[in-house]
């Protein structure tokens, strides 16, 4: 009897143990997952950030492209615009002489044509019709005087 015994209380000893094995097992199972599901939830978050960065950096590109192709296309028509003037060249003093007035003429029309429209407008249309007016004068001031300047020669 004692022999049965025993073996009874080996077998009820060994199955409390394996059971215990088997809850511990199952236990580290579950940490596991939640540790495999927070290492994939991070990782989905950083590859979302490197997504939203990346669209950003598209983004600026894009941008700086599009800048880059407005300040090119601004110069290739100065370039156009000083080519076709040059390509004029000489003729009766009268016309050279009407052509070299209307520069000038033309800046001291627009600087009056400024102030007139300071003078005679009102507060609320000042601000619209007197930046437009004021950036027609000065571009036309520095685009037709600033390429009068004194040429370089090249070395």
């Amino acid at each position: 009897m004692a022999d049965i015994a025993g073996l009874a209380a080996s077998a009820a000893g060994g199955g409390l143990f394996g059971l215990v094995g088997t809850l511990i097992g199952r236990a580290a199972g579950v940490i596991e997952a939640r540790q495999a599901q927070a290492h994939e939830r991070a990782r989905w978050a950083h590859e979302g950030e490197l997504l939203r960065l990346q669209m950003q950096a598209r983004t600026a590109e894009s941008e700086s492209e599009l800048r880059l192709a407005e300040a090119s296309g601004a110069w290739a028509g100065l370039a156009a615009s000083l080519a076709a003037e040059a390509a004029i060249g000489e003729s009766y003093k009268w016309v050279n002489a009407v052509r070299a007035l209307t520069r000038p003429a033309l800046t001291v029309l627009l600087w009056a044509i400024t102030c007139a429209v300071f003078a005679g407008a009102d507060a609320a249309g000042r601000e619209g019709i007197v930046e437009t007016t004021t950036f027609a004068a000065t571009a036309a001031t520095l685009w037709w005087f600033g390429d009068r300047g004194p040429k370089r020669e090249s070395r």
